[in-house]
């Protein structure tokens, strides 16, 4: 088909002409800018417009209007033959420090808002867009903006901070002139009077400067103004696009070809395309037919024009509201609330409005609400014209319609409300914000005049069916009766009748959605009782009046030490300083492993992984993947020169599958083809045929079962807890359940590995967090010595312990094609991919039996751990044993015993993950305090005090330790949040409220800094002094986003004297520093500033004669003579850390070098009948010693929060029955976005603290403070236990995490919940297992 010569492409990219003479249908505008145009600033985070990391800005001219839209869009999503005649401005097209910086650029970095970095130039991108178009933004603006851009590491308030300074709200008193400004946090002066120091200053900012921006492109004017249009075709290797002018063509090309699809914002045939391998070979765009976008008003209504986007749509209505009496707007009020909830506004200013009617998705937000006001489409076809309405008719079953496969929808008909008429629209999301909806529901009801009767109702719901369903009898049953409580009644039951669903519907969540129709028919009843009551119609007494949970983002605290007053200006340490690549990350010139550039001959290599949890492999046909162009070859386990398993713990991991596969998502084979997409569809052509084995394990409760365990199971005690069960006034028994949680780094695993093309040696560039571990694999895998492999690490998009065990069997595999090709090979996974075959943490199921005395004395505690290890060991043994060493957290219970299990089952392996089992074993432990407390009806805290340890204390494993900064944190952490006062208005708001409940938690941890293997306590660094005076340091830390470089770069500061623009760190490489250990256990500045210390002293001291001589000298000329005088100005470095043990027989030792103590208050609202809540504030006090960057450390300390929030309450991994993992992206994964952000976050760093133990007196902060995410969690528990005491339920209860608005809705058992029937165990296999 290529061979067909198709028309030419012409485009502007930040300003520049680009013209494309053979563009492919099925390239996306991303792919085009990073391997065409070299533009890496744009990253690839998810390929499905999800995550936002490659937002670009679109802009147009449009003819009609004569003005330039500017809009924000993915560009993973926008096919390339869209952009003929638009100008893209990528985030490399704004400013870069070879130039100029712009304002967003800088202020985001300058307010610490990058932390690895991948996410930053979306991030800028959303922020510039809004910009373009409105150069003073409201911070609702803003958090719109930034709503489809996620972020793994931040926590997103600094980001919010950053954007914030482009705000100018009215009643900002920086905008009234006032210097004590709120955003500099209210009280800004402590104690003795002196001003607290800041993150950073805004006052040194670049303005925003409009007129500084790229002009759009006259050429472009001149070509949309042209008078005769040309249709477009363009011929790719598969696929041909046509791009019509007129209607009339438009509806003659669909009528010769039915089938092919109407393609406008390709939001939903693009994703059908790119994951489930549809093709289509004729595509048509419409984009360029006029009569698709026209708007006209009528006395009844408004047709809009189907070809409008979503985001104009909804200014549309926004400006029509005003225009308008109140009364006749209901449904355009009703479109435009449902429209701020639909998709991100990078899909929403691509998505049309008829795309979304025809493609009748099952839970559309949008269709309900058209059906249910009335609304009907236009349609035009070779049989001419006609009108349908959009009513239960409309929708005949799974993304089908009623129209026929030549109509070519027009317009849609949104008519205006008459007096007496309520339309609602209402949804419920696993996320409120950027999140296909569970259930959503259309409402209308029309009274008599003037009375109560009910004259027409219409009700329709989405998400409840394989399409949007209509209730007709359930209408039915209402008209014509009054609107009141005991006709509500009635329709309940009817709905469950007619609403049913089985418990294995796609989706799941079966219980939550029919109770979720009843939850959100009664919300529309007492809405529209208010409007009667308002109108005068009736003079009930009402129930409360539901309000919308609160939304608006406050101002923050973030309170850190000033340095001492002795300081000298020039040191940085102890200082809050930016990230050393912040600006680069935010001009998109930060170098990631993909974007290196590409050598000639390169290859692609993409993994071929098994269909099967449990089956023997019983044949390999790789013939017709060969046959497929670009093809080079497949990669199977006979190409392998060296090991073929990787061992750990005595257990072997395949690195390819070949008898015998034990997970969906294990590696068969790899195919390498030059480009990625020969690569993938050569992977889909390879044949594995199969024979299933018996009785897969796929859940704790199986392998407990079965005994399936990785060996040797653990177990550690104190004190006599039999005997003590015998003396306690009670004894309770419970257990929770903890689901998994997966990665999400925004860099998917990466690697590039290069032969060198003599003597064997290789160069491998991979994102990993362990290079000696890569290297190791490497040369082992290719039976070559590790000294002819170079690890180099630059930097990584974010990692949190995904990116060791597994990245070393993926460079692997890499490196064996790349040795048996000769060439240079790349592997960069897919969001789905990555997803399915990396694992994540480790679900767990924590059982407890617990002693107590009716004061709140915990007595006795046993406990039995079991965590979900996956097919293979990985690190499970080391995590099941770091849950039992913090079976105490912050508690000295008298008599303890934990036994802990990693159970061997067929799903994908699971892994490290920030907190490395931490903040599964303390959930277990902190929900038995919550139990205890509420079966003697006290207030948590109080039992936690109770049993907090106290004075000089001695942990389980016989370690000594003071407290008292333990009690510090918990102390402060009670003064700063308010938490007595707010504990009581909370109750009292819940005394007032019958829907919606507050929660207040404070939760304490204890967490042990460093590896309990003492070996892995060591690190080396390498520090040369150049004859410049320059200093390039190189140690043993990858950069992940914490920092490390910046800290690193701070210490070296210190040492030599010398300002930190001296001081330079390229990449972490095995050749400068061999040997070293994994960035991990929140101990990388620890070993890695302590070598960097020592190399520095050592020439700090060579220099020391030269200085003498010379005292008024400077560095330079000191460093000059140093050369002259053959000293050597190189030195290494190396820290050996303690030697930290213990004894699994004798049950003690010191694992761990010290403590970091923190404690979080926070308190959440929750709407009982939807389960959606928001956090209102949270209060951090963490004790992290003195820190060292506090700008980086807050960062830290956010985004570790932030990630346990979402580990708690959000995110959730779905496995099928077969074991096959069903959220493989951000569509059906939700990490937190800027709405999970608690609405005010503070953070207070523990004053006047000190560690002898860590380099300046500092502390291990990566990952402590994940744990405290749960605090909202215990909140939410907190305030269901509120709204299940209404419906008179008391003590303790079940509530598993995540946390999510259905498990919170369910355990709030409300009235709506009783009334939907339980289904019948085995009835039928339900859609997703309970891992």
């Amino acid at each position: 088909m290529s061979g067909k010569q198709g028309d030419a492409l012409c485009l502007f990219i930040n300003g520049k002409k680009v013209t494309e003479d053979h563009a492919d249908p099925e390239t996306m505008l991303l792919p085009f800018l990073r391997d065409k145009l070299r533009l890496t600033g744009t990253k690839s985070g998810c390929g499905g417009g999800g995550c936002g990391a490659c937002t670009v800005m679109v802009s147009r001219y449009q003819p009609a209007t004569k003005t330039i839209a500017h809009y924000s869009a993915n560009a993973c999503l926008l096919p390339l033959c869209q952009l003929h005649g638009a100008a893209i401005t990528t985030v490399e097209g704004i400013g870069s420090s070879k130039t100029r910086l712009h304002p967003v650029q800088e202020r985001i970095a300058k307010a610490h808002g990058s932390q690895c970095g991948f996410c930053t130039p979306g991030m800028v991108m959303s922020m510039y867009a809004l910009l373009r178009n409105k150069p003073q933004p409201t911070m609702e603006d803003i958090t719109q903006a930034l709503a489809g851009n996620l972020c793994r590491c931040t926590g997103y308030r600094p980001i919010v901070d950053g954007c914030r300074t482009f705000c100018q709200e009215a009643n900002c008193c920086q905008a009234n002139g006032g210097a004590n400004c709120c955003l500099n946090g209210d009280e800004n002066t402590n104690e003795s009077g002196h001003e607290n120091p800041r993150l950073f200053d805004q006052e040194k900012f670049l303005p925003l400067d409009p007129t500084q921006e790229l002009i759009f492109p006259p050429e472009l004017i001149l070509m949309a103004e042209a008078s005769n249009p040309q249709t477009l075709t363009f011929h790719g290797e598969r696929m041909t696009w046509v791009s019509p002018t007129s209607l009339e063509e438009l509806v003659q090309l669909k009528a010769k070809h039915p089938k092919a699809p109407l393609v406008m914002g390709n939001t939903n045939i693009g994703p059908d395309i790119k994951f489930k391998g549809v093709l289509h070979p004729l595509i048509i765009s419409p984009i360029r037919v006029k009569e698709l976008f026209e708007v006209s008003q009528g006395p009844d209504g408004v047709w809009v024009g189907a070809g409008c986007s979503l985001s104009e749509l909804h200014s549309l209505l926004e400006k029509m509201v005003p225009q308008h009496p109140e009364e006749k707007t209901e449904l355009l009020r009703a479109l435009i609330q449902q429209l701020g909830y639909l998709g991100s506004q990078q899909i929403r200013n691509v998505a049309s409005l008829g795309g979304n009617v025809a493609s009748a998705y099952p839970n559309s937000d949008l269709n309900p609400v058209l059906a249910a006001g009335n609304c009907r489409v236009r349609v035009v076809s070779g049989g001419g014209r006609r009108e349908v309405p959009l009513n239960q008719e409309f929708f005949v079953g799974f993304g089908k319609t009623v129209l026929r496969p030549d109509d070519v929808v027009v317009s849609v008909f949104i008519p205006f409300s008459t007096k007496g008429e309520y339309v609602r629209a209402l949804r419920q999301a696993p996320r409120k914000e950027v999140s296909f909806a569970t259930v959503t529901a259309g409402m209308r009801v029309r009274f008599s005049e003037g009375s109560r009767t009910v004259q027409e109702v219409s009700l329709y719901f989405g998400g409840m069916g394989p399409t949007t369903v209509g209730a007709a009898k359930t209408c039915q049953a209402v008209t014509g009766r009054p609107w009141n409580e005991e006709t509500l009644n009635e329709a309940y039951d009817v709905l469950l009748g007619e609403l049913a669903l089985p418990l294995s519907a796609p989706g799941g969540k079966v219980e939550f959605r029919r109770s979720l129709t009843l939850s959100l028919l009664f919300k529309f009843y007492l809405d529209v009782l208010q409007k009667l009551r308002e109108t005068n119609v009736i003079k009930d007494e009402l129930p409360e009046k539901l309000q919308p949970l609160p939304r608006e983002i406050q101002p923050s605290l973030q309170e850190f030490q000033h340095v001492p007053k002795d300081q000298d200006d020039q040191d940085p340490v102890g200082r809050p300083m930016m990230h050393r690549s912040a600006v680069s990350q935010a001009t998109g010139e930060a170098v990631y492993c993909d974007d290196l550039p590409q050598t000639d001959g390169e290859l692609f290599l993409v993994l071929v992984t098994s269909s099967r949890a449990h089956a023997k492999i019983t044949g390999l046909d790789v013939s017709e993947a060969l046959k497929l162009p670009g093809v080079v070859d497949v990669i199977t386990a006979n190409d392998i020169p060296g090991k073929r398993t990787r061992v750990m713990f005595g257990y072997e991991q395949e690195l390819f599958a070949e008898d015998e596969v034990v997970c969906v998502g294990q590696t068969v084979c790899a195919v390498v083809a030059d480009t990625k997409a020969h690569a993938k569809r050569g992977a889909y052509a390879v044949k594995i045929t199969y024979e299933d084995l018996p009785d897969p394990i796929f859940t704790i409760e199986d392998a407990i079962e079965k005994s399936s365990y990785f060996e040797p199971r653990r177990v550690v005690a104190k004190g006599d807890v039999t005997e003590a069960f015998k003396s306690v006034d009670r004894v309770y028994e419970g257990q929770i359940r903890m689901g998994g949680q997966e990665h999400f780094y925004m860099e998917t695993q990466s690697m590039l590995v290069v032969p060198v093309g003599e003597e064997r040696e290789f160069k491998v560039y991979v994102s990993t967090q362990w290079p000696t571990l890569a290297q190791e694999a490497v040369a082992e895998t290719l039976d070559i010595q590790s000294n002819r492999v170079t690890c180099h690490v630059k930097r990584l998009g974010g990692a949190f312990g995904g990116k060791v065990i597994v990245t070393s069997i993926l460079a692997s595999i890499t490196a064996v094609a790349a040795w048996k090709t000769n060439r240079a090979v790349r592997c960069v996974l897919e969001r789905g991919e990555d997803m399915l075959i990396t694992g994540g943490r480790h679900p767990v199921l924590g059982k407890y039996k617990v002693g107590f005395m009716n004061d709140g004395r915990i007595m006795a505690v046993d406990y039995h751990y079991f965590a979900n290890g996956g097919c293979f060991v990985d690190e499970s043994i080391l995590i099941s044993e770091k849950i039992l060493l913090h079976l105490d957290n912050a508690y000295n219970i008298p008599n303890m015993r934990g036994h802990s299990a990693a159970c061997r089952t067929n799903l994908p392996s699971n892994t490290a993950f920030r907190g490395f089992g931490v903040p599964q074993g303390l959930l277990v432990v902190e929900n038995m305090v919550n139990d205890v407390a509420m079966a003697l009806g006290r207030p948590a805290d109080q039992v936690r005090e109770i049993n907090m340890y106290k004075g000089p204390s001695v942990t389980h494993y016989k370690f000594e330790f003071s407290p008292e900064n333990l009690r510090r944190c918990w102390e402060q952490c009670k003064l700063k949040s308010e938490y007595d006062a707010r504990r009581q208005a909370a109750a009292q708001f819940n005394q007032q409220s019958r829907w919606k409940k507050r929660g207040v938690a404070i939760i304490p941890i204890k967490y042990g800094i460093a590896f309990a293997e003492s070996f892995l306590n060591q690190a080396g660094a390498l520090v040369h002094i150049y004859k410049d005076g320059s200093v390039l340091v190189a140690h043993g830390g990858t950069e992940m986003g914490q920092g490390i470089h910046t800290k690193m770069q701070q210490v070296a500061s210190r040492e030599l004297h010398i300002p930190t623009s001296k001081v330079f760190i390229s990449e972490t490489s095995t050749s400068s520093v061999p040997n070293t250990c994994p960035s991990a256990a929140s101990f990388g500045t620890d070993a890695n500033g302590m070598a960097v210390k020592e190399a520095c002293e050592i020439l700090y001291r060579r220099l020391e004669p030269i200085r003498q001589k010379d005292p008024g000298g400077s560095w330079e000329t000191w460093v000059r003579e140093a050369h002259l005088q053959k000293i050597s100005l190189s030195a290494t470095g190396f820290f050996r850390g303690k030697d930290l043990y213990y004894d699994w027989d004798k049950m003690e030792g010191q694992p761990y070098a010290y403590f970091t103590f923190g404690a979080c208050c926070s308190e959440v609202e929750l709407d009982c009948l939807t389960g959606d809540y928001r956090t209102l504030r949270t209060d951090v006090v963490m004790d992290i010693g003195r820190s060292i960057n506090p700008s980086v450390d807050i960062g830290q300390i956010e985004g570790a929060f932030t990630q346990g929030l979402g580990l708690y309450t959000l995110e959730e991994l779905n496995y099928s029955p077969t074991g096959v993992l069903y959220s493989r992206g951000p569509s059906q994964y939700k990490i937190p976005a800027v709405c999970d952000v608690p609405l005010r976050f503070n953070v207070y760093l523990l004053p006047d603290s000190h560690n002898p133990h860590a380099i300046y007196s500092s502390k291990g902060i990566g990952e402590p403070t994940l744990f405290l995410g749960s605090s909202v969690f215990f909140a939410i528990k907190d305030a269901v236990a509120a709204a299940r005491s209404d419906s008179g339920l008391s003590g303790p209860f079940t509530l598993d995490t995540p946390a999510t608005p259905e498990r919170a809705f369910l355990a709030c058992a409300s009235p709506f919940v009783k009334k939907v029937p339980a289904s019948k165990p085995g009835s039928s296999k339900p859609w997703a297992l309970n891992i």
